[in-house]
């Protein structure tokens, strides 16, 4: 996709299970959204405690679980997306389904609108602090789901998010995404903060990741050729 330098690397859709209903519109390089977004979506998207906008940036986050929004708004936020997500999922059960979920949609999303890592930088890798906690993320666009995860968290929730779902959901982000990812949160206490100084983390990396390389429109970052096979 960096070969046109005016293309649109954005993507909308639902994704509906017996499980979960997910709405769910991105654009990688914030700004407006597709313009086949659910026009319920869009009309929301002011709406919730995970709602920010600005002249570079859309987002609006409401899966039912308040720590889950938080950490998608600080990933879209600190990557420079545009998002919005809204999920009705089967909570009464427990918070497995849906926040796993909205990880898989999200990194389809991320995959639909990336397409190929033709002309872009493809690596990226960053270090972000909260406070006492300090995390570190590396993202590899190489077409090739893995991820490695370590946070070391210690509560059984924060919130309303079971702790073990949050690395959980950053696997799940990974396979649907086709991205290697790695994420270790190096010290901390506090494990509201160890979580998200990850996702903060993450979000620098996959900004750097995605980051378009002047010159080198056209090209395939890999020795091999392709990323596609």
């Amino acid at each position: 996709m960096g070969s046109e330098k005016t293309s649109q690397r954005w993507a909308a859709f639902a994704r509906v299970t017996n499980e979960t209903k997910i709405q769910l519109a991105l654009n990688l390089d914030g700004g407006a959204f597709p313009p086949d977004t659910d026009a319920k979506l869009l009309a929301a998207v002011t709406e919730g405690h995970a709602s920010q906008s600005s002249k570079s940036q859309t987002i609006s986050v409401n899966t039912g679980i308040g720590f889950l929004d938080h950490m998608l708004h600080a990933l879209a936020k600190h990557a420079g997306w545009s998002l919005a997500l809204a999920c009705k999922g089967d909570l009464h059960i427990d918070d497995h389904h849906t926040a796993e979920d909205c990880c898989i949609a999200l990194g389809y999303a991320f995959a639909s609108a990336l397409g190929s890592a033709t002309g872009l930088a493809r690596f990226g890798s960053a270090y972000a602090p909260l406070d006492e906690a300090l995390s570190r993320a590396v993202v590899d666009l190489s077409n090739r789901p893995y991820s490695v995860i370590c946070l070391d968290l210690k509560r059984e929730k924060i919130g309303d998010l079971s702790c073990e779902m949050i690395p959980h959901c950053l696997q799940s982000f990974a396979q649907a995404a086709r991205v290697t990812l790695h994420v270790d949160c190096i010290r901390g206490e506090n494990d509201h903060h160890r979580a998200e100084s990850a996702f903060k983390a993450l979000a620098v990396a996959i900004r750097t990741a995605t980051t378009r390389i002047p010159g080198k429109e056209g090209e395939v970052p890999s020795t091999k050729g392709t990323l596609s096979v």
